[in-house]
């Protein structure tokens, strides 16, 4: 295989173009003609084309992109349908909003060539209410879709019908978990459904259903439009194409870096200017706060699904918070678990309550008033939490904690006697903020 640029801007590549949200713009550069090259295929072709490509899900499991499509039972007689989920929640997440605003033709043309080749003639964009701007520019684009015969009857002269449905959420992190979107999107509180049956038989209005992120169904024009075995080329043997790296924290140029799975974070961090001036990375998140964290011993770990997980990490969300040494560890895990303890919806008894207690205790210990045994009551939490919830906002809540103990063991012994504030008074974050002016 030929060496790979750093980065290969294919999803980011027309976001500084004039106008790029547009349809002119858009098209100018090619888009919507992976359509007329899909319609020439079978819907079975193109599902067996995303397989090729080895697409797996961009919105945090890695799962297959071509089997989920290929496992909607065709011998069902209910309607089909597509439901991308752009319910963008997890805590250092930003890469589909800047997505779906400077290019959200790209996640439309995805969203007709996903629906036609799981033979679905209505698809959902569920988006989270909150980002007003985007539900407006989606269906913004949506409307010229229409006005130019990409979206609604006989798409290109094909024979082929698809309405598309943007829908705002009401703001819960839940969600963002695939079938507690669908609850919502039916109009009933968004709550985890117990599994099986799984969406792909009984999903949307008990009828099959693909639910896909929205990176994942952008990336599929692309596969179109210049082969599977182009898309393969990138990334790693078992982790194949480009995605959207988010950087954020104490570095020095946050923002989203595209580049093929497998490139490491020290490679990132040297195209983003590295850590910020004077300070050295203490801890990262490699798939936002719900991935355990790792070290400065991660550095030249490959980003991509296989490694990380060795690593003792999730890829998740390729959401990279860097913080350095100025940062305490277990503040910063109070922070993100009184996040899960606020979203989450109560439906499971271990999540519910364990979420509040784990805040009780890290609060505690935060403070300085830690009392003994509260590390091991922590660990003793997790282990109650992990793997018996509906979902996986339980199993999110615990990572970054047993993580963090073990890498930062002694900040939390520490926590017995002296509160965080003092270990890590905020005089270097307050000094840096007044440098750069904010």
């Amino acid at each position: 295989m030929t060496a790979i640029p750093p980065l290969t801007p294919v999803l980011t590549d027309n976001w500084d173009d004039e106008r790029s949200w547009t349809l002119a713009s858009y098209e100018a550069r090619g888009g919507y003609d992976a359509l007329d090259t899909a319609f020439a295929m079978t819907p079975d072709e193109v599902i067996t084309a995303v397989k090729d490509a080895g697409l797996r899900g961009r919105g945090g499991a890695g799962f297959p992109t071509g089997m989920k499509w290929g496992f909607i039972p065709q011998d069902n007689p209910n309607p089909k349908y597509l439901v991308v989920n752009a319910d963008e929640s997890e805590p250092g997440t930003c890469k589909d909003v800047p997505l779906m605003m400077a290019s959200p033709h790209t996640l439309v043309e995805g969203v007709i060539l996903a629906a036609y080749a799981i033979r679905a003639h209505h698809a959902f964009i569920y988006v989270r209410g909150e980002v007003l701007h985007v539900v407006r520019r989606l269906q913004r684009a949506v409307q010229e879709a229409y006005l130019a015969g990409h979206l609604g009857v006989d798409i290109h002269g094909s024979g082929y019908d698809l309405d598309l449905v943007v829908h705002a959420g009401a703001g819960a992190y839940i969600c963002g978990e695939e079938t507690a979107l669908l609850d919502s999107l039916e109009g009933r509180r968004g709550q985890p459904r117990l599994r099986p049956p799984f969406p792909a038989v009984a999903g949307l209005y008990a009828s099959p259903t693909v639910i896909n992120n929205v990176e994942s169904i952008a990336s599929v024009p692309a596969i179109i439009r210049n082969g599977a075995a182009w898309f393969a080329s990138l990334g790693t043997e078992k982790s194949k194409g480009f995605v959207i790296y988010s950087l954020s924290g104490h570095v020095t140029r946050p923002g989203q870096y595209e580049a093929p799975l497998g490139i490491t974070l020290r490679q990132l961090l040297e195209l983003a200017g590295g850590v910020r001036a004077g300070h050295r990375l203490k801890f990262w998140t490699p798939g936002g706060s719900s991935t355990p964290i790792l070290t400065d011993e991660h550095l030249d770990v490959p980003l991509d699904y296989e490694s990380v997980g060795a690593a003792g990490s999730m890829l998740g969300t390729r959401a990279l918070q860097i913080f350095d040494e100025t940062v305490s560890v277990v503040r910063c895990v109070l922070r993100w678990t009184e996040f899960y303890k606020h979203e989450s919806c109560g439906k499971c008894t271990p999540c519910r309550e364990g979420t509040w207690w784990l805040v009780q205790t890290l609060a505690r210990i935060d403070a300085g008033e830690g009392q003994p045994g509260d590390v091991e009551k922590l660990l003793d939490l997790c282990d109650n939490i992990l793997g018996r919830s509906f979902c996986a906002l339980g199993d999110g809540a615990t990572s970054p904690i047993t993580s963090a103990i073990k890498y930062f063991g002694e900040e939390f012994e520490a926590g017995m006697h002296t509160p965080s504030r003092e270990l890590f008074p905020p005089a270097a974050s307050t000094a840096y903020a007044q440098e750069v002016g904010v």
